[in-house]
């Protein structure tokens, strides 16, 4: 039995001994099922937004579960700003193919190329998603979007509903938002509307990375610690790329770095760690008192209110 099997068994359940017990894992795997079979079974077209980042590695690992032996009966869609790691790309295309799933991509770069959106004075992408996702949507005519946000992740995803009903412009409304006692979910909505599900809402970033260590599930190599070239700016450890790099006064050098959350190069920071192994990611997770975007995405750090504000204007 691996450490990591002993800190996932020893994380919930009931504790009367019972071999019927669930463990908090079972449990958060249970509920996720029963999101992506009843979304199967209310809506037309749902699609599962797919990154390569972890928490979209789990939703497409529970969608694999939740249909086995059956294939996934719902596309991907993944909205590239252009600016992505390119172990990430790598890691999407491998398991689209391993899988023989079928995938959307929302480019960023081909509504800048039609100037359809403008680059931002400060280079960052991650802003520029909402219009992309929201056409991709209406092209795919998605009924309804599977996300992995979670609610431990920032205070304005603590606000949302596993099931989040979104108007005819992609905008969200706190005040819309629909009770989901015992687990029943509403998804009615007049034409033009989609329905945002997130059936990772009740996981934290610990639990997360315990049920990968348990489920063996394969995660691209940057989340784990490795030495990579990189330089501060605002706080954080930002890699050069195509997107861009140092400014004046900026250094690059070569750090012991890993990646809690993988989003646009230009905003997404890596941080100081030794944890090359998912043993030590699930310890030092442990004893850390930041979020994985609270520490490591300077887009959410443009405002108090910026991924609320993102969120209105029909964002992830």
């Amino acid at each position: 039995m691996t450490t990591a099997t002993v800190v996932t068994e020893t994380g919930g359940g009931s504790g009367d001994g019972s071999p019927y017990a669930l463990s908090h894992l079972d449990a958060l795997e249970s509920e996720a099922v029963h999101i992506f079979r009843e979304v199967a079974g209310e809506f037309e077209r749902p699609v599962i937004l797919f990154s390569g980042g972890k928490d979209s590695i789990l939703m497409l690992h529970l969608a694999l579960k939740a249909f086995a032996p059956a294939p996934v009966p719902f596309a991907l869609l993944h909205v590239d700003t252009g600016h992505n790691f390119p172990e990430v790309l790598d890691y999407r295309d491998r398991v689209v193919a391993e899988h023989g799933l079928r995938l959307h991509v929302a480019s960023v770069q081909d509504f800048i190329d039609r100037g359809e959106l403008r680059e931002r004075p400060d280079g960052l992408r991650n802003p520029l998603q909402t219009v992309p996702l929201l056409d991709g949507i209406e092209q795919g005519r998605f009924d309804a979007v599977f996300g992995g946000g979670r609610r431990d992740e920032e205070k304005a995803r603590a606000k949302e509903r596993v099931f989040s009903l979104r108007d005819e412009f992609g905008g969200w409304d706190p005040r819309r938002q629909r009770p989901e006692l015992w687990q029943l979910y509403n998804g009615r909505h007049s034409p033009g509307e989609h329905v945002r599900v997130f059936p990772l809402s009740n996981w934290t970033e610990l639990d997360v990375w315990q049920y990968i260590a348990r489920e063996e599930i394969e995660l691209p190599a940057i989340y784990y610690a490795h030495e990579r070239e990189v330089f501060s700016r605002n706080g954080m450890w930002l890699s050069p790329g195509e997107w861009g790099g140092l400014k004046d006064g900026e250094a690059l050098e070569t750090r012991k770095v890993r990646y809690r959350t993988v989003g646009d190069m230009s905003c997404t920071g890596a941080v100081d760690s030794d944890a090359d192994t998912i043993e030590a990611v699930i310890t030092e997770i442990a004893a850390s008192r930041l979020t994985e975007r609270g520490a490591t995405r300077a887009d959410d750090k443009m405002s108090e209110a910026a991924m609320e504000d993102r969120k209105r204007e029909g964002y992830f």
